[in-house]
């Protein structure tokens, strides 16, 4: 069984992580989505709350895990014995950061390869930081995430 991890901070999980899950599990067989605790990024939503989100919302999809992790991905990876990374590419801009990343990535541990997925062309534009700041003034984000995602960003931003 071919497993990868998805690694991200998800603070939301958006409509385009979900098409990047759905798409990763047209390539590997089970999926982990690995939740960063990162409070060096000042979430909205805390680790368990994020854990809770990405669960529900992916509850109907077959082989795929959602779990925390507050170490490096690299560790997290080898704990869990797994060795292939899933990371999203939107634009060119993505890239330079995940570039540096992934060599960062390898020179902790050689052994672990990043697969780099675009996710479809209507969800480019999306990211969670601008999903936040849209809601955080009341703006209607509810075709860019799921309902429970939109319910909850409106909960928090009330």
């Amino acid at each position: 069984m071919k497993s990868a991890v998805y690694p991200g901070t998800f603070d939301p999980v958006t409509n385009g992580h979900l098409d990047l899950i759905t798409r990763a599990l047209g390539v590997f067989d089970r999926v982990v989505v690995a939740v960063a605790k990162n409070p060096k990024k000042n979430p909205v939503f805390d680790v368990n709350e994020r854990v809770m989100l990405l669960k529900e919302v992916t509850k109907g999809i077959g082989n795929v895990e959602v779990v925390a992790f507050d170490t490096l991905t690299t560790q997290f990876c080898q704990e869990l014995g797994l060795n292939l990374l899933i990371r999203g590419l939107r634009a060119v801009s993505d890239f330079e950061y995940e570039l540096q990343m992934n060599q960062m990535n390898r020179k902790l541990n050689e052994s672990i390869e990043t697969v780099f997925m675009m996710p479809g062309q209507e969800y480019t534009y999306i990211s969670s930081g601008l999903i936040k700041e849209v809601a955080s003034y009341g703006g209607d984000v509810s075709c860019l995430v799921p309902p429970v995602v939109s319910k909850a960003l409106k909960e928090k931003f009330k």
